[in-house]
């Protein structure tokens, strides 16, 4: 069953070209050392804030690329955010 985390942060609006690149660098090496990770999603909200979602196929996935975290590249975007929280779920309905 697919299982979601999302991020939710704060990030100051000079920064955001760069967490962005940061973030495409995050996601490519997730893809090329775990399989499974199937879409992310970035949205910004009305007060500011990000919200980040990635979907794997299966929560072992997300597991096992969780358990290598965490890597230079997340460390590196993740470096340009402020109070950051992560929240795990299972998906169970899509349309």
């Amino acid at each position: 069953m697919p299982v979601i985390r999302t991020h939710h942060y704060a990030v100051d609006p000079a920064d955001l070209g760069r967490l962005l690149t940061r973030r495409a660098e995050v996601i490519a090496a997730i893809r090329a050392a775990h399989p499974g990770l199937a879409h992310t999603r970035l949205a910004r909200a009305a007060d500011g804030t990000y919200t980040d979602t990635w979907r794997w196929d299966t929560a072992e996935q997300m597991q096992a690329a969780l358990a290598t975290m965490p890597t230079p590249e997340a460390r590196a975007a993740m470096s340009l955010t402020r109070g950051a929280t992560a929240t795990d779920a299972e998906v169970i309905d899509e349309r």
